[in-house]
């Protein structure tokens, strides 16, 4: 374990699992604390490489992105902290990976259920090779105005209000990631404000421990005092008590240990963490309270009585001049992103496009004015989806029957609004003054893997994974050590509380009018194991009509399986994306020509031109 400072100013980290809010706050502090230098150098997604666009403050920086810990700390000698926010299913082999780095020195672990076998297995490597590990189930740490992990200290409202920005006088540490946000607050309060605070994990075996801390503290000449927040369960505060007893901890230390209330259970209770459970009285809040009180600890009599004993220790180092309060500086104003003010109504920004057939912006699609699901539900036909989006309204059935030839598909794929892009490149060749064929040749030719080609390919690998019988644990876990993202799985808006209307449409007419579902069912397995790694790995549409057109040749019997993997291999399934998008693209065009749009230029301000 390190003797002395994790952090400073210059500190560089990787950051595994990509994740935009965290990666964002840890850029937007860096900002707040005036550091000349970004503290995320790069970013580790397993199978990917190129570029992540951020803000640093005002600018807008792209950030490395690397397909392995490996890559990543060859092209960055210099970034010692690594930053796991893996699932607690594969976090101890990035983990692992990651300590194996020579250039690696710090590791911090987010995930919340990591096997205790695995852990132990971490904790045994970095000892050996004199490296740290926080966590894991931590939010990790921060030294004030100068490096912060992740989502640590939440908010920017509240790192502000905390003076985080600049450091303080005061070492924290306490087992409870929440806890540390509300006494980073209250040491503000009654204090010149925070040096380092660290949140260890609240699991049963975490890398480092509360005493690992306090010792380093104790080294660190900025630091005049020390506060540490325990809980119930374990032993981990009894190193302490040693480290005190034994005179290794030479500057003031004020400790509570919390979960005092579980004495008016009369049975064993189990508290958030895995690790807050009492097990005896030695594990016990009150026991644990007793005996650093005993060894020299200021402990007060409850949790509502920390913050004056904080404060009284800080007023008598500041009396003995131990502690000299310096000037309160004036932070920078971070700027806000621009969706967010246009939100609360701060600023206003011109739009670049303008569109009056389709609305993609709430819960489904609107062709028109007129809901997705409405479409489906009143029956209207293909013919009523072109007179919707290219004539902007209902015409007479007698017309609709003429332009008709119905078919689902067609109709939930016809468009998805102005903004994909295929209806973007239509917009802006329509704009250009050019005919009907080519405006929608320009925005057909954006069709493939990542734009509404990722039917055939869903239907593929769907088929390929059922036929062979695999779980779907084996199926994704198989894609990912590919590098293939799984087709069909995935969406940008939709989350597993918000989910897809033209997907649910698919599959409640899917089982009701196919004699066979079993593709279909196999893909929502799928995607019931996806959603278990995140929320936003929904069955989308192109995974919906791959696997239900499966099930359209199996169930009726007029096809071998021979003749289906052919249909699948040529491209029929896309071949419905393409039919269905062209109605969308020509009404797109006619949309532009009849609104008279001049020629469409790009705003630089929206472009990030790279060093």
């Amino acid at each position: 374990m390190a003797t002395g400072q994790l952090f400073s100013r210059t500190t560089q980290a990787l950051f595994y699992n990509y994740k935009q809010s965290p990666v964002q706050r840890m850029l937007d502090y860096d900002f707040l604390c005036g550091r000349e230098i970004p503290s995320v150098a790069g970013i580790v997604n397993p199978g990917s490489d190129g570029f992540q666009k951020l803000f640093f403050g005002q600018e807008e920086i792209a950030v490395p992105v690397y397909g392995s810990v490996q890559a990543a700390c060859r092209a960055h000698p210099v970034a010692d902290v690594f930053i796991n926010f893996a699932s607690f299913r594969s976090a101890f082999q990035s983990s692992m990976d990651a300590l194996k780095q020579s250039t690696i020195r710090v590791i911090v672990i987010i995930a919340e259920g990591v096997p205790e076998a695995d852990t132990k297995k971490l904790i045994a490597f970095a000892a050996l090779n004199h490296k740290v590990v926080i966590g894991p189930a931590t939010v990790g740490g921060i030294q004030a105005g100068a490096f912060k992990i992740g989502d640590t200290a939440g908010t920017l409202e509240n790192i502000i209000q905390s003076k985080l920005y600049r450091p303080g006088s005061v070492g924290f540490v306490s087992k409870s990631g929440g806890m540390s946000n509300e006494m980073y607050n209250v040491i503000a309060r009654v204090t010149d404000g925070l040096y380092e605070g660290i949140a260890i994990g609240g699991d049963v075996y975490p890398g480092s421990t509360l005493s690992d801390h306090v010792l380093r503290f104790n080294n660190i000449p900025q630091i005049k005092m020390i506060v540490v927040l325990g809980e119930l369960g374990g032993r981990d505060e009894y190193s302490l008590v040693e480290a005190l007893k034994q005179g290794k901890v030479t500057k003031p230390v004020v400790a509570w240990v919390s979960g005092t209330c579980a004495k008016l259970f009369k049975s064993e209770v189990q508290f958030g963490h895995a690790g807050a459970k009492s097990g005896g009285d030695m594990e016990s809040a009150q026991g644990k309270n007793k005996a650093l009180q005993e060894a020299g600890a200021i402990v007060p009599t409850s949790y509502e009585g920390l913050e004056s004993a904080v404060k009284g220790v800080y007023d008598k180092l500041v009396s003995n001049q131990t502690i000299v309060p310096a000037p309160e500086p004036k932070p920078p104003t971070v700027p806000e992103d621009l969706h967010v003010a246009v939100k609360n109504g701060k600023v206003r920004a011109p739009t670049h496009i303008v569109s009056t057939i389709c609305d993609d912006r709430g819960d489904e699609p609107t062709y028109a004015g007129v809901q997705i699901s409405t479409i489906i539900e009143k029956d209207y036909g293909l013919g009523d989806v072109i007179s919707l989006l290219w004539f902007k309204r209902s015409l007479p059935k007698y017309c609709t029957k003429f332009i008709e030839a119905c078919y689902m598909c067609i109709i939930l794929c016809a468009d998805h609004g102005p903004c994909v892009s295929g209806a973007h490149n239509t917009i802006v060749t329509s704009r250009a003054g050019k005919d009907l064929v080519s405006s929608l040749v320009s925005g057909l030719l954006t069709i493939g893997p990542r734009f509404g080609g990722a039917i055939d390919d869903a239907a593929r690998y769907f088929k390929d994974a059922y036929d062979k019988n695999l779980t779907p644990y084996d199926f994704v876990e198989s894609m990912k050590k590919k590098g293939i993202r799984v087709p069909g799985i995935g969406h940008r808006i939709k989350r597993g509380d918000n989910r897809d209307k033209r997907v649910e449409l698919l599959q409640h007419y899917g089982r009701t009018f196919f004699p066979s579902v079993k593709y279909m069912e196999y893909a929502v397995r799928v995607e019931s194991y996806t959603l278990s790694k995140s929320n936003n790995l929904v069955l989308n549409v192109d995974g919906a009509i791959g696997s239900l057109f499966l099930d359209l040749l199996a169930s009726c019997a007029m096809f071998s399986q021979q003749e289906i993997d052919e249909i699948v291999g040529i491209g029929y399934l896309n071949g419905l994306f393409v039919l269905a998008r062209t109605i969308g693209l020509i009404g797109h065009t006619f949309d532009q020509k009849r609104l008279k749009q001049p020629l469409y230029r790009h705003p630089w301000e929206d472009v990030l031109y790279a060093k």
